[in-house]
């Protein structure tokens, strides 16, 4: 009968223990500010925003979203309801982003306000709520960002390719040939002004002297000689002007490559980026999940001796430990029966 009235007591007492928590965590989380009521239409995906997630104005937590669905005013659309503090200073010029957590994939939506105007955001005639535009995340820019860097990088590629084909790689070849026969021929000429320039010498002694030449042939053989240097001239022109015209070529290319805001600028951009995200990453999240995972091992050791302390004696989760049985020496001590 006296067990019965202990079992009856002790159920008792958890039940009131149980109660008072349920309070008392009612009155911890009871909520008697005022709050508005926002909407957020957004065209993109919305991955890891879930009921109940924080509302931050530029990092300051002002809220939470209250709902999520889709938007019966545009279809396909994804329709946020955020429940924000009446301390929030929303304004026309207000906008919304997700914001991610860390390694956790867990959402928030993060206002912020560009500071074009200072007038409250106000609901419409008619009681709908106010909304707020929803702009690209860091992540959703950097990937649309790398989509066209790679696209660009594609295009340059197949553009080298192009001016490195096998055709054009023939004619740099014969271009380049055509220089070295433009050399060889500027070494001919060359050799062939010192013939004249030695036979004019020669010429000139011989008239002037006792031995005369003919002149008729001097002169056939001159122009000989100024034929055979238009003749080089033409060729080097030509060769001239299929160099300048690959020279061109990559001076475009280069042109393109190193323009303002092209595919080097670009990729210094992401590179930029992603930098700048990874300090990010190193900075805040890793210490905070260190910090977790000490905390998770902590509690994990207190769970496991209160385990072990109810596998060993069962009754305490009922009557407690109670009290402490004398040992050998101590008053009340009595051998157990059959020992003796």
């Amino acid at each position: 009968m006296e067990n019965k009235a202990h079992a009856f007591a002790a159920g008792m007492f958890v039940l009131l223990v149980t109660a008072l928590l349920v309070a008392l965590a009612t009155w911890l989380t009871r909520d008697t500010g005022v709050h508005r009521v926002y909407e957020i239409s957004s065209q993109e995906a919305i991955n890891g925003l879930q009921p109940q997630a924080p509302v931050r104005y530029r990092g300051v937590a002002v809220g939470k979203v209250s709902a999520i669905g889709f938007d019966p005013k545009t279809v396909g659309n994804v329709l946020v309801r955020i429940s924000l503090d009446d301390t929030a200073p929303v304004t026309k010029s207000t906008y919304a982003s997700l914001g991610f957590q860390g390694v956790t994939g867990l959402a928030f939506v993060q206002l912020d306000d560009s500071g074009e105007s200072k007038v409250a955001l106000e609901p419409s005639a008619n009681g709908e709520p106010a909304r707020i535009p929803m702009r690209p995340s860091l992540l959703s820019k950097l990937s649309d960002q790398g989509v066209a860097i790679l696209s660009q990088i594609e295009q340059t590629t197949a553009r080298v390719n192009l001016l490195l084909s096998l055709a054009n790689q023939k004619e740099l070849m014969t271009t380049v040939s055509g220089i070295g026969q433009a050399a060889g021929s500027l070494q001919q000429l060359s050799e062939r002004v010192q013939q004249l320039s030695g036979t004019i010498d020669g010429v000139l002694k011989a008239q002037l002297g006792p031995d005369r030449v003919s002149i008729p042939q001097f002169v056939q053989e001159a122009t000989g000689a100024v034929k055979s240097l238009q003749k080089t001239s033409d060729g080097i022109d030509q060769t001239a002007a299929e160099f300048q015209k690959t020279a061109t070529e990559i001076t475009r290319l280069a042109e393109r490559l190193n323009t303002q805001g092209g595919v080097v600028d670009k990729l210094a951009e992401g590179a930029g980026a992603m930098a700048t995200a990874g300090n990010a990453f190193n900075a805040g999240t890793l210490p905070r999940l260190n910090r977790t995972s000490e905390e998770a091992a902590r509690t994990a050791r207190q769970v496991n001796r209160a385990v072990n302390a109810v596998s060993d004696n069962p009754r305490s989760l009922l009557f407690g430990n109670g009290p402490v049985a004398p040992g050998p020496g101590e008053p009340g001590f009595s051998f157990p029966k059959g020992s003796q």
